[in-house]
């Protein structure tokens, strides 16, 4: 039990912490200009590589180290990719915001070149990594970035479709354009599939844990569903009249710039979600 809490303690924290920092480079970044943004998206490359050297390091270490490394090594490969869009570096090729009077079809292809360098490269690491992780003696690096591309995919589903809350204060500058492709509704059809399906994943990952004996898989379980329940809670952070950017608001430097939402937003900003 205290393994499993110690674990889970630390999916917290460093959700919290890798979120933050990621806001603050690129929001620091973003202050300074394009050639910023540049140098720091490439500054952080390192994390990348060794996210990489780190989970195929994994891949056989059965042990509580192995575990963590595996967990750590995925976050550094995600928190980079997530970096590379919010520096404006990994996108898609649209760079404006969405012209009025557009049919729903066209709404969707604009909406999908807005981001579709960066699907892509999510994708392409999604694949790359259950290849290499597939059938190996340690997967819960594998099981995190499925669980955190799941999550991610589903939230961006949810802003297309139109949720209560859509926060643009954390959006840097050179991602403005992004609001102009969110809705504001009291519902979607797709927030139900979204809950249940992450529901759903954290009761799997508590049986797993309940059953667990060896202590790297207490450990890896906890860790599964630690982040997995993040999710769920990012998710209902769509809905909830919660102000959870004051998780990280106090990290991030001063916006002097006036951000004027699209008119499809509404002027309440007070959503922002985690890695």
């Amino acid at each position: 039990m205290i393994t499993a809490l110690i674990a889970v303690l630390i999916a917290f924290l460093v959700w919290w912490l890798a979120t933050g920092a990621i806001l603050m480079v690129a929001k620091y970044a973003d202050k300074r200009g394009a050639r910023a943004r540049q140098y720091a998206t490439l500054m952080a490359l390192p994390m990348l590589l060794g996210g990489f050297w780190g989970y195929a390091i994994s891949l056989n270490a059965v042990s509580a180290s192995g575990t963590y490394i595996a967990f750590f090594a995925t976050l550094a490969i995600w928190g980079w990719i997530e970096l590379a869009f919010l520096t404006g570096i990994v996108t898609g090729p649209i760079c404006k915001p969405l012209p009025s009077g557009v049919s729903e079809f066209e709404r969707f292809l604009r909406a999908w070149g807005t981001l579709a360098f960066h699907e892509i490269l999510l994708v392409g690491t999604l694949i790359s990594l259950i290849v290499a992780g597939w059938g190996a003696e340690n997967t819960f690096g594998m099981w995190t970035f499925i669980v955190l591309y799941v999550a991610r995919i589903s939230a961006k589903f949810n802003l297309y479709f139109g949720v209560p809350k859509i926060n643009i204060e954390f959006l840097p500058t050179v991602l403005m354009h992004l609001s102009s492709h969110f809705r504001i509704r009291r519902m979607n059809w797709v927030f139900p599939i979204s809950i249940s399906i992450l529901t759903f994943a954290v009761a799997c990952w508590l049986e797993r844990l309940y059953a667990a004996t060896a202590i790297e898989a207490v450990i890896g379980f906890s860790l599964l569903t630690a982040i997995t329940a993040l999710a769920l809670f990012e998710h209902w952070m769509m809905v909830l009249p919660l102000p959870d950017e004051r998780l990280w608001r106090w990290m991030l430097p001063a916006d002097t710039a006036v951000r004027e939402p699209h008119s499809s937003l509404s002027t309440r900003q007070e959503d922002a979600h985690g890695l």
